[in-house]
């Protein structure tokens, strides 16, 4: 019987894109394995926290899924330490991690790392100093020494080949997709669920959406500026940014643009938003603006799409290949463009109809149920080192 470990350290920890990505990939397989022994590794002790996060896993009745907490002091230990010990004494066939594989595993052990996108090598002066130093020296080891690479886009798959210099046929594209919460009640925007979702956030009538992480690569400066060339032709509208200030990798330049341009009072900062809550911030928006200068995929667009709300999104690759025709694309370094876009989006109806409408033919492309297939077919052939 097979062993699978799977790193689900994100995992209950407020994240954005890397928790989702494990969180429903896990969920799935879960669905789909009624054999074989998978271990979730963790570093959460609180047995609350792992009490919901069994149940939000559907796992807490499956004998062959088991949350396993290791203590560790951080991320470094738990790579040089904490981890291998364990598994030298509990080898497993498979562990699957992303970025920056464990030190000192057991050789018949294969190794599989998600890339999620490498704009630290792309962008590096948009990362602390501290955490590129690291980046640069163990990421490229860890490319090369995984027995898989599974990119969650064609296009992070041919970056990493363009950077790292990795036969192709060592990655595996595994596609992200859209959360359950998005497809269970598409009436939820006229649900007395929404008005408590008003008051818990202080929203708006009228807002432009930004979802995800506030670091500097997600070029959100660029939509304040956007926003203040038309306030006055679109009064009232504001913009929410959701995501987390206090988070690692803050972008101070957006504060600095706030504060140059004075849009205090335009700015809405509602901070880390619950699952739950998610679909009636989307819902009862405006248009979703997706600003990023560089993505491995970007769920927010999809979320989108599933909300019936327009995409305005910088013309970028990972853009490309989720969105197809059904986003509004604009140059990510014009804040002109983008303030005339909005302003299209927001006035033309057609316009808005028509990318809504394509938005949800998208969607059909994107499947959690598929890409748990996808990676429970990976695990088997890891294992069997039926690839190189």
């Amino acid at each position: 019987m097979a062993r699978i470990g799977i790193d689900i350290r994100n995992i209950g920890k407020s994240r954005t894109g890397d928790e989702v990505v494990f969180f429903n990939l896990v969920k799935n397989l879960a669905r789909l394995n009624k054999e074989g022994e998978y271990f979730l590794f963790t570093d959460i002790l609180d047995e609350n926290i792992l009490a919901k996060i069994k149940v939000d896993l559907e796992i807490e009745n499956k004998k062959n899924f088991q949350i396993i907490s290791l203590k560790t002091r951080n991320k470094f230990t738990w790579n040089l330490w904490t981890l291998p010990k364990y598994l030298q004494k509990n080898p497993l066939d498979v562990y699957h991690t992303q970025y920056i594989l464990p030190f000192r595993i057991p050789k018949d052990t294969r190794l599989i790392t998600t890339i999620h996108d490498i704009s630290f090598r792309v962008f590096p002066e948009m990362i602390k100093k501290s955490d590129l130093f690291f980046l640069k020296i163990l990421i490229p080891w860890s490319l090369k020494r995984a027995d898989k690479i599974i990119a969650v886009s064609e296009f992070t798959k041919n970056e990493i080949v363009k950077y790292y210099k990795i036969k192709p046929e060592k990655i595996s594209v595994v596609k992200n997709a859209l959360g359950e919460e998005f497809l269970k009640d598409k009436n939820l925007s006229e649900s007395p669920f929404s008005a408590d979702v008003i008051g818990k956030y202080s929203l708006p009538q009228d807002y432009i959406l930004y979802f995800g992480t506030l670091q500097p690569r997600k070029n959100l400066p660029i939509i304040v500026e956007a926003l203040s060339k038309i306030k006055r032709e679109l009064q009232g509208t504001k913009l929410l940014l959701c995501g987390n200030r206090q988070a690692h990798n803050f972008d101070s330049k957006i504060d600095q643009k706030i504060k140059d341009l004075k849009m205090e009072a335009e700015v809405i900062f509602p901070g880390f938003v619950s699952n739950k809550d998610k679909p009636a911030i989307f819902r009862m928006a405006r248009a979703l603006c997706f600003p990023s200068f560089y993505e491995g995929f970007g769920i927010p667009i999809l979320e989108a799409f599933a909300s019936d709300i327009p995409v305005i999104a910088s013309d970028i690759p990972a853009h490309r290949e989720i969105g197809g025709d059904a986003v509004y694309y604009f140059n990510p370094q014009d804040a002109n463009d983008l303030s005339q876009k909005i302003k299209k989006v927001f006035l033309d109806q057609e316009l808005k109809k028509n990318l809504i409408q394509k938005g949800q033919e998208r969607l059909t492309h994107f499947s959690w149920e598929k890409s748990a297939k996808d990676l429970q077919e990976i695990y088997t052939k890891v294992r069997w080192q039926t690839f190189s």
